[in-house]
């Protein structure tokens, strides 16, 4: 039995879902998310309650029953509240500035690097070179503020680079002079 899969997802007022077969589409205030599920779940909806089953009882189908309760969960929060990351810039003369939907960030290359944001994610940057990444959907917004991070990882010695906010990065010692 899944335990995640078991809890019903609560639905706020003002988002709406419609399931037509293992398509599911949630729609709130700040959006409108579409999926399709696998077949081997079971939505229903009761009052403002989303109760998931599942056809079988094998541990994959269970598996996919907490997933898709998971997935759908997120859905309606998205569409509810949104989802943000926060990355920070740290070292000397990183920094970074958003035009547009471009991050444009100065992080030791001799070009600035340009990353286009997709549709549907925003980002900001305040004075402190704090990037904050939004949107709706959990999963995007995760995968930009990796390919974010990617473009300068944090290095060991100094911890000069991008990283989430509440990342701790394992410093070296680094030489340690001439021992004779």
């Amino acid at each position: 039995m899944s335990r995640i899969g078991k809890e019903p997802i609560p639905l706020p007022a003002g988002i709406k879902v419609e399931l037509k077969g293992t398509h599911v589409k949630v729609t709130g205030g700040k959006g409108a998310l579409e999926r399709d599920i696998r077949p081997e779940v079971e939505i229903k909806q009761k009052d403002n309650l989303l109760v998931l089953s599942p056809k079988g009882n094998s541990k994959r189908v269970m598996a996919f029953w907490g997933l898709t309760r998971t997935l759908i969960n997120n859905m309606v929060i998205g569409v509810d509240k949104g989802f943000e990351k926060k990355l920070v810039v740290e070292g000397v003369g990183y920094r970074g500035k958003v035009s547009g939907s471009t991050l444009v960030l100065n992080v030791g290359y001799s070009n600035p690097v340009e990353f286009k944001l997709p549709e549907g994610i925003s980002a900001d940057i305040d004075k402190d070179n704090i990037i904050t990444v939004g949107g709706i959907d959990k999963e995007l917004v995760g995968q930009v503020a990796a390919r974010i991070r990617q473009i300068r990882k944090p290095e060991p010695y100094k911890g000069k680079g991008i990283r989430y906010i509440d990342e701790h990065i394992v410093r070296k010692a680094g030489k340690t002079g001439a021992a004779a």
